[in-house]
């Protein structure tokens, strides 16, 4: 494992961090990660030989990274990323995921995929091509999914020379399309993915980048986590009676804690009933466990025998959740056919799946001006708009920008049963 070359290095952390990345077609997003997976000695013997000879195959000049991440031979044929692409690497001060994800528009709905559990996205911009509408598209998604880490990496700059002029055009028009934008952290790099300039070592044919390189910020920018740990809220997934010999009257509540903590002795409310009871034990993969939280996988006892289901969901008396069958949210439209005003879908939430009607279209974005246009509009396929439809059944949630988990959802076509929007509950 290799360290950047900087004076003045942190502690070294053992946490996991999430990132993805994003931009237009042929920004170099495969170039990078495979990039970072080389210069961090995470690719082995037998990987390097295979891309070295596919890469002479090919007739390439410079070794062609992108090889490493580009993995169904579709992307290999065309030179494009068409599905998520997960993979893990990890230096001596930290562990880390990657997706990269599809640059084609007809794929942001892949990009949606991979950037919804991610702490930290990296957009790239082709710095000959400029600020694009995949640039803004990507960086309004990853705004709206609340990832609070943003770094656009200003890639090829090889191609212009090394002009730190063009980085400084590039880094104020993305400043001023990104101050309409809800990102906690922005960070411009700019970077040579193709010959590794900024990426792992700093470049001495950019001095005048002081910022450090792409990987010294992943390994060092903060990452508190993007669980809330605050309200309680645990979706019951399955009930589990074995009913043999050896646990007769065993009835447990199987799922994964979407928020929060809960402990045994803890009181809590079973909703949509209301009921109120106390936890009698949590048990995780290896026994029983003290307490639990987000993202724990564990099986709850309750004191008292309640009738509890699938989608049912436990909370704490003094911290519910909003219950209402009328929900108001942002959506990114994925389906190829477009949004049906008052027509039907599917809605899944956490482990609730109910039928839903489009009530109202509110608007829809611009992604040049971002702008909201109202009126008689039509959400189509990669589209990002606000919308109000009401459920068959009450939902149980929390605005998304409190409690991604719990604020999140996805609409399904009845009859071919494909996704086709991705919901944040505002």
């Amino acid at each position: 494992m290799i360290t950047p070359l900087h004076p003045a290095l942190p502690p070294p952390t053992s946490d996991i961090l999430r990132f993805t990345t994003a931009g237009s077609v042929d920004d170099g997003k495969s170039t990078l990660i495979g990039r970072l997976l080389h210069d961090s000695h995470a690719v082995t013997d037998d990987q390097l030989a295979a891309v070295k000879r596919i890469t002479a195959q090919r007739g390439e000049e410079n070794l062609n990274l992108s090889l490493l991440t580009d993995g169904l031979r579709a992307e290999r044929e065309q030179g494009i990323t068409i599905d998520v692409a997960y993979r893990y690497f990890a230096t001596a001060r930290r562990k880390f995921i990657i997706a990269d994800t599809p640059g084609h528009i007809q794929y942001t709905r892949n990009m949606v995929t991979g950037a919804s559990t991610a702490d930290l996205a990296i957009v790239l911009v082709d710095a000959r091509k400029g600020i694009s509408e995949q640039t803004r598209r990507h960086s309004l998604i990853a705004s709206l999914l609340r990832i609070p880490h943003l770094v656009l990496c200003i890639n090829k700059m090889d191609l212009v020379a090394w002009s730190e002029q063009r980085f400084a055009d590039l880094v104020g028009e993305f400043s001023a399309f990104a101050s309409r934008l809800d990102i906690a952290d922005l960070k411009f790099i700019p970077i040579s993915a193709l010959h590794g300039d900024n990426v792992v070592t700093a470049s001495a044919r950019m001095p005048w980048h002081e910022g450090g390189t792409l990987l010294y910020h992943l390994e060092t920018v903060y990452h508190g986590g993007t669980h809330n740990h605050i309200d309680a809220r645990f979706p019951v997934q399955t009930v589990i009676r074995p009913n043999n010999d050896l646990h007769h009257d065993f009835r447990g509540l199987a799922g994964r804690i979407a928020s929060g903590v809960f402990k045994p002795g803890d009181r809590v409310v079973v909703f949509p009933s209301g009921l109120e009871t106390q936890i009698k034990t949590i048990q995780g993969p290896a026994g029983e466990v003290a307490e639990a939280f987000a993202p724990m996988s564990v099986v709850v006892t309750l004191s008292d025998d309640l009738d509890v289901s699938r989608g049912d969901m436990l909370a704490k008396p003094n911290n519910r959740p909003t219950q209402s069958q009328d929900i108001e949210a942002m959506i990114c439209w994925l389906g190829e056919k477009p949004l049906q005003p008052e027509g039907n879908y599917l809605l899944r939430h956490t482990t609730r799946e109910t039928r839903c009607r489009i009530q109202t279209v509110r608007y829809k974005m611009d992604l040049s001006t971002l702008h909201k246009k109202d009126g008689d509009l039509v959400i189509g396929p990669n589209d990002i708009g606000r919308i109000e439809l009401r459920t068959a059944t009450p939902l149980l949630f929390d605005p998304y920008r409190s409690n991604r988990g719990t604020g999140s959802f996805i609409l399904i076509d009845e009859f071919t049963h494909a996704t086709v929007g991705a919901g944040m509950i505002l």
